[in-house]
């Protein structure tokens, strides 16, 4: 696919992470190439410890690269300072798995979303007006103020956890959203409302979502781009259709027959 450089919001050259040294070295990622296109939806597919996680960490600016470099909106990314990484991620979040270990236990929902106002806006704003933001926030992902106002966030479900999630999105309107496996630890019926908000939330603001998982199902769902990860490389990628339609290599045709399907006899032979 042929991008303009004002298209490619986030891209990487060689990306690295070795853990150790010596005999106990491990690459984790093992110098990756990707360009993702501003608005796209993309996602990284691969089984636990394929890579996937330490580089949604190194795009997040959470995990120092070993070697590699990673560009953002077209300009070699410098996070050094504390400052710098605060403005890189006004646009650059993330959504987590466990939204359980996702808050502050200690602190109420009212400041968790000020937090995201303050650092979007700053503190000059009125109070009513935060209320007011706070307020559309919540009523985004169906959730009602006055019912999380005062409380802590261990005191929702879930399920409201992870909508709490996604309004903190709404305040702070990033660029680029890393979602790693957000809907894998809610029921079904919840994991369809949460994908529909991220999608609504995509289109509301025009951001760019990462996905990060090992469901290819979700990833056929969601995608425009799939990118299969295996021992930290890419060794696919593409359109959705053509990944997971049409795949060529080995590891992600494994990833499709290991998806339970209902009109077939399950094999059980690998697990």
């Amino acid at each position: 696919m042929n991008m303009k450089s004002d298209d490619i919001i986030l891209s990487g050259k060689g990306v690295t992470k070795i853990y150790g040294f010596g005999p106990n070295r491990t690459v984790a990622v093992d110098h990756v190439d990707f360009s993702f296109k501003r608005g796209e939806v993309i996602s990284i597919v691969g089984e636990s410890g394929s890579g996937k996680t330490t580089l949604a960490k190194m795009l997040l600016g959470l995990t120092s690269l070993s070697d590699g470099q990673i560009y953002f909106e077209g300009k070699l990314r410098d996070i050094r300072t504390h400052r710098q990484k605060r403005e890189y991620w006004k646009n650059c979040q993330a959504i987590f798995q466990d939204p359980f270990a996702s808050f502050n236990i200690f602190r109420k929902i009212d400041a968790v979303l000020l937090d995201c106002i303050r650092l979007r806006h700053g503190r000059r704003l009125p109070d009513e007006q935060k209320v007011e933001m706070m307020r559309e926030a919540c009523r985004f992902v169906n959730l009602k103020w006055e019912e999380l106002t005062n409380k802590y966030p261990f005191e929702l479900s879930g399920g409201q956890q992870q909508r709490l999630m996604i309004a903190r999105i709404f305040l702070l309107r990033p660029k680029i959203l890393l979602a790693d496996e957000p809907t894998s630890m809610i029921d079904a019926c919840s994991r369809a409302t949460i994908l529909d908000m991220l999608m609504d939330l995509r289109s509301e603001i025009g951001m760019t979502p990462i996905f990060i998982t090992h469901d290819i199902g979700l990833a056929y769902y969601v995608s425009d781009t799939v990118y299969i990860m295996e021992h930290g490389r890419f060794v696919e990628s593409g359109s959705a259709d053509d990944v997971i339609l049409r795949p060529k290599e080995a590891y992600t045709r494994r990833l499709l027959d290991d998806v339970p399907k209902l009109h077939e006899e399950w094999d059980l032979s690998t697990v």
